[in-house]
C-alpha cells in the first residue's frame, strides 16, 4: 500500500517520491498564496544524532540546490548550522525579524508505532518540535512536514541515538526532491503578480 490517509505516504514505497511530491505540491498550491513574502523552509533537528538528522539533511540537500535569492525562499537548518531545541527560538525570532509575513514550511523528525517507521506525512498548522522526546517547544510554522524515524513509547533519546541512517536519508532525498519538484511546478504555471514564488 502506498498511502496511508491522503496526506502520508510510506517511504519504501516504489512510487514514493512521486506520490509525495503530488501530495506537497497540492498543500503547497492550497495554503501559499500572495498574502505572503518569502517561503521558508525550517528544517529542525540536529546532526549529533542520527534519528534526529532529518530536518538537518534535508536542509542540506535543499540549500545545494535552490535559487534563495531569486525565488525569495530561505533554508533555516542545516548539517553545517542546524536548528535544534537550544536555538530555535533564536532562529524564529531572526526570522520574524528578517521577513515579513513569511510562510513557513517546518520539517522535523517524528517518533511513532513500528508499522509507521518510514513515513512521511505533510500536515496543515503549526509543527510542535520535540514532542517525541516529551519536551514542549515553540510551535512553528503554517504548514509541516514529519518523518517517522523510530519506534516511540521507551528512552527515546537512545532510539533516535540508535535510528538507521539508511532510513532518514531515504526520507530526506524524497522530502527534498519534493519540495524543489512542487517549487518548480508551481513557477512553470504561474502568471504576473499570481504567484508569491517570483
Amino acid at each position: 500500500m502506498i498511502k496511508l490517509n491522503d496526506n502520508t505516504i510510506d517511504c519504501n514505497s516504489n512510487f514514493a517520491l512521486s506520490s509525495f511530491s503530488n501530495i506537497f505540491k497540492n498543500k503547497l498550491l492550497e495554503k501559499y498564496n500572495n498574502i505572503y513574502s518569502d517561503l521558508i523552509i525550517l528544517c529542525i533537528g540536529t546532526d549529533r544524532s542520527t534519528g534526529d538528522c532529518l530536518g538537518p539533511l534535508v536542509g542540506y540537500l535543499l540549500e545545494k540546490r535552490l535559487f534563495r535569492n531569486k525565488n525569495h525562499i530561505y533554508v533555516y537548518g542545516t548539517l553545517d548550522n542546524p536548528v535544534h531545541a537550544n536555538n530555535l527560538d533564536e532562529y524564529i525570532s531572526k526570522i520574524n525579524t528578517n521577513h515579513n509575513n513569511p510562510f513557513i514550511i517546518a520539517i522535523d523528525a517524528s517518533l511513532g508505532n513500528l508499522e509507521r517507521v518510514g513515513f512521511i506525512s505533510v500536515w496543515d498548522g503549526p509543527l510542535k518540535p520535540g514532542a517525541g522526546v516529551n519536551k514542549k517547544l515553540t510551535e512553528i510554522g503554517n504548514i509541516h512536514i514529519t518523518g517517522i524515524v523510530n519506534v516511540s513509547g521507551f528512552m527515546e533519546f537512545m532510539v533516535l541515538q540508535n535510528t538507521r541512517l539508511n532510513i532518514v536519508m531515504k526520507m530526506a532525498d524524497i522530502i527534498s526532491n519534493s519540495i524543489l519538484y512542487s517549487i518548480n511546478k508551481i513557477n512553470e504555471k504561474k502568471t504576473p503578480n499570481t504567484c508569491p514564488l517570483s
